[in-house]
């Protein structure tokens, strides 16, 4: 009998279904999709929360040449300044999970812009230390809500095939806030000094007001609109911002499953059992986690606390110290060379955009950390040459600048964007917005720690000794992504809780999740009949 795919005489080798459906029904499995458009300007607008951070870091490192020169502060005054941001942020990163469950992660969006721009005026109108510190408390609450809120928004509303892209965005935003902080800095250099600092810190307001202005346009996520029993609503979301109105429906059947909804609940609004917004979530996190939420945890703070402890922000932050250790000494030279490092890091974090959904997060983030490694042992050594040396060498300071340079852009290829889309796209649904949370408060206060005490830091080891010290910390890092982090690429955020729980023996589960979708699209098993594949021949 001649098999079901022969019709003409030619003999097919696609599938062909026993049922009405055709193999165009199947085109978007065979052709990569084009990246949805509505997803794309959602995850620009929430993005744009996490400039606020990057402004005000590339600002600081600038500003504080003349804050410290107006303000007569020390050097423990200095770097407490530049740091304490990073811890206020804590206040705003805790409270970011439990006001993103209440009012929804569209409203706290706006909230993190208010917030910010209340502090950015404070910053700008500073007439002491003391109120410049005020300032700095109320911008770092803000900025705390944007660091936690817009890579889980985005998550959330992007389709599986271009998360990583998208959830990318943060991290985008955060160098391009660096590079505009740079520019700043240079820009009102030349304004008398006790007007200059303020003009730059002040400024950081406007990136705020348009953020409460876009938001306007954006939708609520789908997947807490599900959890407040809202499916109408997160039905039309799902159907805008996915591939095909296939996926969407898939999408929308697993948020169902992840949020106890029955799959027959097909009204508009349905009634879920409401949970208090945050109870019984710390405890299922860190007093009786399963095997999985265990592991996911480690990951995910994991992750967050090696991003800052490797120096990144001693980096950015301190990079006209750095570049005067290394022999630029005129204020112009330095303020240039910190545009040259943030234009760098922006055009590297494009770069990696593109490529973590082609390349995966694991190989990205892997070969980040080694270069890492690499270039801090060579900034360090280079460094210890330049400060044991009486006279300037030529080489060294050309190999110091290059190795900034190489660190900001390895960083910024894997470690930086990689953080940020793991650990938003790991976490159960149930678990999502306080664990993010989590990861976020770890980041910043590991920031704070590094940040602070990055000036005693290296009078106490010499600066070459500092970045030896990050060397290490990365190379601890590198073997701790190898072994316990699986890649997730092209997981939907429901599947990833299989991934994890069994720590060294994640890649054995991996294979199971890529032979049973194997089996899914070639139609192992029966569809009201049978779905055949491959080439059929005639017995």
């Amino acid at each position: 009998m001649a098999s079901m795919g022969e019709q003409n005489g030619v003999v097919s080798t696609r599938p062909v279904m026993a049922d009405n459906r055709n193999f165009a029904d199947f085109e978007p499995a065979v052709k990569k999709p084009k990246r949805n458009k509505f997803a794309f300007a959602c995850a620009i607008l929430a993005s744009l929360t996490s400039i606020l951070l990057g402004y005000d870091i590339g600002v600081m490192s600038g500003a504080i040449i003349y804050i410290q020169e107006d303000l007569k502060i020390n050097d423990v005054q200095k770097e407490i300044l530049m740091g304490i941001l990073n811890v206020y942020s804590l206040v705003g990163s805790c409270a970011a999970g439990r006001t993103s469950d209440w009012v929804g992660r569209r409203y706290t969006i706006v909230l993190a812009g208010a917030i910010f721009f209340l502090g950015a005026l404070l910053m700008g109108f500073a007439t002491s230390y003391a109120f410049l510190m005020v300032g700095r408390f109320v911008a770092g609450i803000g900025v705390g809500y944007a660091l936690m809120i817009a890579p889980v928004y985005t998550a959330e509303v992007s389709p599986a095939s271009s998360r990583g892209f998208l959830t990318s965005f943060p991290e985008v935003f955060i160098n391009g806030g660096i590079l505009l902080g740079y520019v700043s800095n240079y820009a009102f250099s030349k304004l008398p000094t006790d007007l200059g600092w303020r003009f730059m810190l002040g400024i950081g307001a406007i990136p705020s007001v348009l953020l409460a202005v876009g938001v306007l346009a954006m939708p609520e996520s789908p997947r807490w609109l599900v959890m407040q029993g809202r499916l109408g609503e997160a039905k039309k979301v799902l159907d805008k911002t996915s591939e095909s109105i296939e996926e969407a429906q898939l999408r929308l059947s697993e948020i169902k499953e992840a949020a106890g909804i029955p799959q027959e609940c097909t009204d508009d609004v349905v009634k879920v059992q409401k949970r208090s917004h945050g109870e019984g979530v710390w405890k299922e996190l860190f007093l009786y986690p399963t095997p999985a939420v265990r592991h996911v945890l480690i990951c995910g703070i994991g992750i967050h606390f090696f991003q800052q402890a490797s120096g990144i922000d001693a980096v950015v932050l301190y990079s006209p110290t750095i570049f005067e250790k290394a022999g630029i000494t005129s204020s112009d030279g330095k303020l240039l060379a910190t545009v040259a490092v943030g234009f760098v890091k922006t055009i590297t974090i494009l770069i990696a955009t593109f490529l973590l959904d082609r390349i995966g997060r694991r190989p990205l983030l892997l070969g980040s950390i080694i270069g890492m490694v690499a270039s801090l042992t060579t900034l360090g050594f280079s460094l210890t040459i330049i400060d044991h040396s009486h006279e300037k060498i030529p080489w060294a300071i050309g190999l110091c600048i290059t190795m900034v340079l190489a660190y900001v852009a390895l960083f910024s290829i894997g470690m930086g964007p990689i953080t940020w889309v793991y650990s938003s796209e790991i976490f159960p649904l149930r678990l999502r917005a306080q664990g993010a949370s989590m990861g976020v408060a770890v980041n910043r206060v590991t920031s704070g720690v590094i940040s602070m005490t990055f000036i005693s830091l290296y009078k106490a080891i010499s600066i070459g000794g500092a970045f030896f010290l990050f060397a290490g910390i990365a190379t601890v890092a590198t073997l701790f992504f190898y072994m316990f982090y699986p890649e997730t690429q092209g997981k939907t955020l429901e599947e990833m809780e299989g991934l994890f729980g069994k720590f060294i023996g994640w890649r054995e589960e991996a294979k199971k999740l890529k032979m049973k979708k194997t089996m899914e699209v070639n139609g192992d098993g029966t569809s009201n009949g049978q779905i055949q594949l491959g080439n059929t021949t005639t017995k």
